[in-house]
């Protein structure tokens, strides 16, 4: 028996790095039997049946572990934003790290493009709030050097808006990144499957990462109900307060005695902060009600 990593699932196999080298997998038939599947991320125990091939046998506990797209082990979403064109909306970076505190999984806010304009009211948002946050510029190396030691030693997955530079990124941190991931997709023949695979691949920097369309828009809306029962905690600059509020109960929005909002007047928690949680309350408010409706 051997324990590796799963960097790749494809049309039922699972490629497993094992001290180096690749092992082609089937899963155990338990797996399904159990409601579960092995993913990428996942650390594996390999039993071999024949030379470079193997069954997943055992499957090791995760720390996190995400649906949609199906991957685990995750240490950090990189959230790219930027003030640029496309100007990233700061609800988007507010949701992914209130999905991301759900899972347990660390977040770094990268602002990019700032040759075109600078991010720094942005990152003072998200330092302030306690998040590892580093602008960049994908043109010009500003911040890469920064963003690539963040990097080191984890396994990461890039997501943000579309156009924010995320691809660009990955090249100005490994050159060369989007000519290996088209060749080898070239030798999968992409085209021919209606899914693009998961793939972890190594930085030359120590870290790795996770290559999926499904973290470019991070679709977590099977996350919203759980979301809405642990919204306040899941923004972290909200927990030291949640405790002093004068009413259990209280939603942090409008109430009087509100420890939360004192503290967004006082300056301790950014104002932008607070304007999302309270976008994102409404908004899964009206949807549990929708929810409750559609299940009469």
């Amino acid at each position: 028996m051997s324990r590796g990593r799963i960097r790749k699932a494809l049309s039922g196999f699972y490629y497993v790095d094992v001290d180096g080298e690749t092992v082609t997998c089937r899963a155990r038939g338990k797996f399904r039997q159990e409601g579960r599947s092995p993913l990428v991320g996942d650390w594996v125990e390999v039993r071999e049946t024949g030379p470079g091939e193997g069954m997943v046998w055992e499957i090791e506990p995760r720390r996190t572990v995400f649906d949609r797209p199906a991957v685990a082990n995750i240490d950090q979403l990189v959230v790219a934003a930027s003030q640029a064109i496309p100007v990233t909306d700061p609800l988007l970076i507010d949701r992914v790290s209130a999905i991301a505190a759900l899972k347990n999984c660390g977040v770094l806010v990268c602002v990019n493009k700032c040759d075109l304009k600078p991010g720094d009211g942005l990152a003072e948002i998200y330092r302030a709030a306690g998040f590892p946050t580093v602008c960049t510029s994908a043109e010009t190396g500003e911040g890469i050097a920064e963003l690539t030691e963040l990097l080191r030693g984890k396994l990461s997955a890039f997501t943000g808006n579309s156009g924010v530079g995320k691809s660009s990124l990955l090249n100005a941190i490994e050159p060369g990144f989007s000519l290996r991931i088209a060749e080898v997709s070239e030798k999968l023949g992409r085209g021919k499957h209606t899914t693009r695979h998961v793939e972890l691949y190594r930085l030359s920097c120590g870290g790795e990462v996770i290559d999926t369309p499904g973290f470019s828009s991070f679709d977590a809306q099977e996350l919203d109900l759980e979301l809405k029962e642990h919204l306040a905690e899941s923004f972290i600059e909200f927990r030291p307060y949640l405790e002093d509020c004068r009413f259990v109960g209280c939603s942090h929005t409008k109430e009087k005695g509100c420890a939360v909002l004192k503290a967004v007047k006082e300056g301790a928690i950014p104002k932008s902060r607070h304007q999302s949680y309270v976008r994102l309350y409404q908004e899964l408010k009206d949807l549990r009600t929708w929810n409750s409706r559609g299940s009469r």
